[in-house]
């Protein structure tokens, strides 16, 4: 009999720390203080909180700071409830069970230099990768930092700030900065990243267009609404471990045909940019919707949020 891997672990809330206007600062620990799994620089985390909510975050620190979870949560009167939960109920001492880490920046040697660009909150994952290139020797980036008046997180711009790796764009003394002066023209040894509202992402994505994919990082904090398929078509879904199968009915979510039968798949956005949900495939043609897996991802693996069915049966490894 083949050990069920281990997907979860529990933490506790060790430390809650002011971040700025309406931020506050998670240390997540293990019970006894060990070391937690490992991560990449700018990982996700998905944290289970009270009320059975899932949400991810982004890690802020680096990864050889392995003995805690850094996560900068906003709280967001407009949001889904998460963030009004970790700001309102979650006190230190809590526990809050943790999804593994998953995803990151990809900071390949190949790669000699990054640009980088925040927007708010968005500023998160890039603080992990700025430590951890900092710690590497590998000083070629630069952090534009985008908001309305003093930038948030001020503790942990605070190293790059006197480092000068940091540029701050305060948006309430004049426009945004043109994203495409920023990003620049294409070049073989440079690397783009981006996290935002929906608005810059977009000018963003634009003044990216004609880099190679594979050096563009893009994070939304709110997934784009999928559009409706007029022509699509219910399918058979197979699960190859528990040996059943089900019909995923025309315009239905495979995430939600799961659940209908008890499958218990995690799922936090709900609309393809955290990848909380990936799942492996194993035979069929996925059509896949989301934006998160690179293209050899998906020759493996989907995201049952918004993943469909060119064919009339898709088989998972579930």
């Amino acid at each position: 009999m083949s050990a069920v891997p281990i997907t979860k672990v529990r933490t506790i809330v060790d430390k809650i720390e002011d971040g700025g206007a309406g931020i506050k600062v998670f240390s997540l620990v293990d019970p006894d203080h060990w070391e937690l799994p490992p991560f990449k620089p700018g990982a996700h985390i998905d944290l289970h909180l009270p009320g059975g909510l899932v949400r991810t975050y982004s890690l802020c620190n680096d990864p050889a700071d392995d003995k805690r979870y850094v996560v900068a949560v906003k709280r967001e009167v407009e949001g889904r409830g998460g963030s009004i939960v970790l700001h309102d109920e979650v006190k230190v001492g809590d526990t809050i069970g943790v999804m593994l880490p998953r995803g990151g920046l990809d900071l390949s040697t190949e790669v000699t230099r990054f640009t980088f660009v925040g927007g708010g909150i968005g500023v998160t994952p890039f603080l992990s990768a700025a430590a951890w290139l900092k710690r590497m020797g590998r000083s070629k980036f630069t952090l534009h930092m985008i908001a309305r008046g003093e930038p948030p997180l001020a503790d942990l711009l605070a190293p790059l700030r006197k480092s000068g790796h940091v540029v701050i764009h305060d948006t309430s003394s004049g426009q945004r900065p043109d994203i495409a002066a920023l990003v620049g023209r294409p070049l073989s040894d440079v690397a783009l990243a981006c996290c935002g509202p929906d608005s810059m992402i977009d000018d963003f994505e634009q003044a990216s267009r004609d880099w190679p994919a594979d050096r563009v990082h893009i994070e939304r904090f709110v997934p784009p609404p999928l559009p409706v398929d007029p022509d699509a078509k219910p399918y058979v879904l197979a699960l190859a471990k528990s040996k059943r199968e089900i019909v995923v009915a025309a315009g239905q979510t495979m995430l939600s045909a799961l659940t209908d039968i008890g499958i218990d798949v995690p799922a936090s956005c709900c609309g393809g940019i955290c990848g909380s949900c990936k799942v492996d495939w194993l035979e069929g043609q996925p059509v896949h919707r989301d934006r998160v897996l690179s293209p050899a991802e998906r020759e493996r693996s989907l995201l049952v949020c918004v993943a469909g069915s060119a064919k009339d049966r898709l088989v998972l490894d579930l």
